[in-house]
Parts: C-alpha cells; sequence; structure tokens
C-alpha cells in the first residue's frame, strides 16, 4: 500500500501529535499534508515528510490559524491523492474533507466531532454579540462539515464516547481503536513512596475546566501543582492561593518525575477520551476524575481512581476528602494502562487498514 496521512494542523504538542508519530512508525514514508506547518512549535515534526497547504502562506496563519477558519475546507480539498492507496486522515476538524477518487480507500481516524461547530458550541460562543457575529461563519462551516463527514469511506473514533458522537453528529458507524499510550517511556519508579502533592496536567484553556480544581484547592489547602499552558493560565494564577504552584510547559522526562511522585492526578474537565489519565496510570497513580466522558473507559472505580459529580468544587473537594492513596495499587493503575499500549494500538490499526484495503481492492473495478 502507498499510504499518505491528513492532518488538520502541525504547529502544537498532545495526544494527536502522538497517533501521528506512532501511525509514522508503521508507515514511514508516508508524507503527511496538512493546512499549516510551523516547525518552531512543532518540533517532533521534523523526521516527517510534511506538506502544506497554499494557506501555510497567509499572514500568520502558522501562529493563528484560527483566524482562518473559513479556509481550512479550501485548504483540504485542494490536495490531490491520485497516487496513493489508503489516506488515513487524523482530525477534530477539517482533514476528513479532503476529497479522493474511488480508487483510493480513506480512513478516518477521529478524535471527535469539529468541538467548536457541536458538541463544544456554547463554550466557544458563549458572549452573545460574539455569537451573533460569528452565526453566518458557524452556518457555513457546518453545513460544509456534515458533507464532508461523507467523503471518508470508513471511520475510526478514539472512543466510545466519540463513537457516540460520530453517530449523533454524522449518522456514520465508527470503529473504537483506543490511541496509544508510551507505557515504556511513562512507568512506576523502583520505590513506590510518592509525595504530598496532587498533580493537574492539562492545557489551560477554559473548556477544560481547571478552574474548579483551583477553587477546590484553595479550600482544601492540599499542595496541587499545575503542568501546562494556554489562554486561562493569567486567569487561574490570579484565583490561587500559595499551596497551587504552576510549572508551566514540561518535556515528557520531567513529567514522569512528577507523576510517578503525586498523590494522584486531578481530572476535571470532560474529554473525547483524555491520555493524561492513562499516562498517569502507566506510572502507578491513580486519578479523581470528573464522572463523564472518556474518563469512563479509563479509569476503573475503586482500582485505579475514583469519580466526583457533578461538575463543580464542592464535589470534588469531597472526592479528595475521601481519597486514601493505600487503598489503590500500583500495578492495577499500571495494568490498565497498558491495555492501551502504544504497540497494541499500532498492531491493531496496522490489521484494520490493511484489511480494508484487502477488501477495497477486491469490491473495486480498475
Amino acid at each position: 500500500m502507498k499510504i499518505a496521512l491528513a492532518y488538520d494542523r502541525v504547529n502544537k504538542w498532545g495526544g494527536a501529535e502522538r497517533v501521528l508519530l506512532a501511525l509514522h512508525e508503521i508507515w514511514p514514508k508516508a508524507p503527511l499534508y496538512t493546512s499549516v506547518y510551523n516547525p518552531k512549535t512543532a518540533s517532533w515534526a521534523k523526521g516527517l515528510e510534511v506538506i502544506p497547504s497554499s494557506l501555510n502562506k497567509f499572514p500568520l496563519a502558522k501562529t493563528w490559524h484560527e483566524a482562518y477558519a473559513c479556509l481550512m475546507p479550501f485548504a483540504f480539498e485542494s490536495f490531490a491523492f491520485d497516487d496513493f492507496d489508503v489516506v488515513i486522515s487524523v482530525t477534530s476538524e477539517s482533514a476528513k474533507g479532503i476529497i479522493t477518487k474511488p480508487k483510493t480507500l480513506h480512513l478516518c481516524y477521529c478524535l471527535t466531532p469539529t468541538r467548536y461547530l457541536w458538541s463544544g458550541y456554547q463554550d466557544y460562543f458563549r458572549a452573545p454579540f460574539f455569537k451573533l457575529v460569528s452565526s453566518p461563519l458557524v452556518a457555513y462551516l457546518r453545513k460544509w462539515d456534515q458533507i464532508a463527514a461523507q467523503r471518508p469511506d470508513d471511520y475510526l473514533a478514539i472512543s466510545k464516547n466519540v463513537q457516540k458522537r460520530i453517530k449523533n453528529y454524522y449518522q456514520r458507524k465508527a470503529t473504537v481503536i483506543y490511541p496509544p499510550v508510551d507505557t515504556e517511556r511513562f512507568k512506576p519508579k523502583p520505590s513506590q513512596d510518592f509525595q504530598k502533592y496532587f498533580l493537574v496536567v492539562s492545557r489551560l484553556v477554559p473548556y477544560k475546566r481547571i478552574d474548579i480544581a483551583v477553587k477546590a484547592f484553595n479550600q482544601l489547602g492540599l499542595p496541587l501543582k499545575v503542568v501546562g499552558v494556554g489562554s486561562d493560565l493569567k486567569r487561574l494564577k490570579r484565583m490561587a492561593r500559595k499551596n497551587i504552584e504552576f510549572l508551566g510547559r514540561l518535556t515528557d522526562s520531567q513529567l514522569l518525575g512528577y507523576y510517578q511522585d503525586c498523590r494522584a492526578l486531578i481530572f476535571p474537565q470532560e474529554e473525547d477520551l483524555g491520555l493524561v489519565p492513562l499516562e498517569v496510570q502507566a506510572c502507578g497513580r491513580p486519578v479523581i476524575a470528573y464522572r463523564g466522558g472518556g474518563a469512563l473507559e479509563s479509569v476503573v472505580e475503586g482500582k485505579t481512581g475514583s469519580f466526583f459529580y457533578p461538575q463543580k468544587s464542592q464535589a470534588l473537594i469531597r472526592a479528595v476528602k475521601r481519597f486514601r492513596p493505600e487503598d489503590y495499587d500500583s500495578a492495577w493503575c499500571r495494568q490498565n494502562a497498558i491495555k492501551f499500549g502504544k504497540q497494541i494500538f499500532k498492531q491493531t490499526i496496522k490489521a484494520f487498514i490493511e484489511k480494508k484495503w484487502q477488501k477495497h481492492q477486491k469490491t473495486f473495478t480498475y
């Protein structure tokens, strides 16, 4: 198979980028097509052949792609994939909208249906004025998104949670293949001792609801360390008391130590799946998570973590007060994470795509 990859934008680092690197390990010659590429903020992609669209030449597009949301459909529709047998789009937005001819198999690994158009619409457009101004653009993008969602030949979803959204918003069926967790990198330390702090690891943006954790630990007075950066950082710092420390952006090597030493990870957001709870479990540490979204698939209540509900600081306070580290076995946490390991992901998705390609060859008349 001659394979190409497509991804929304190559200008950051996160869970989706781990997926792309795992796919690159399976098919190292596959080029990566994307709307914009910023090598300065996406050093992970240096070993890949990245092919950006013409949008990459627009002013500030590499760093402020949001300003060009209305042009994303054109960016991906401009690519030609005639020379490829299979294209795998990894997307939470526009990459699924690539256009392929019948002989080329298009498989979409969907991170979530476009959040700011569907499930997260209210979070992105809270202000009445902004909602009024943006409504024509949103209407256009929703219409295009519905059309683009019918273009892939088949769908993969990162979780059962996302699988339901794909069915709801796009009326498409999807097979669940969980994204990869690097259980070789993230592993317990030899000794079983840990420190007294709790840990948050997240992009610091409003919909992640890190403010819930800050408010809770302001009242609890317990040490909380927050890893990550984002548009909400200044607001969260102003809210926080002295027992809360903001560590900024860390490398995986630095993050490993904080995972290994924490009492527990605090996970107040509702995620599509969420790799962070699995990474900390791979290090043998439990999770205190909001009872919703992907955490229901990655955390085993009573064995690898506990839940709080509703999504409010008082509910989190009650959960932290109930939490006892001795109730959670490091080996149980590790074993649960291994089920989401990178090798399992690579074997599963490779077998799925090869099977689909063989079927496609038999049913397509050249």
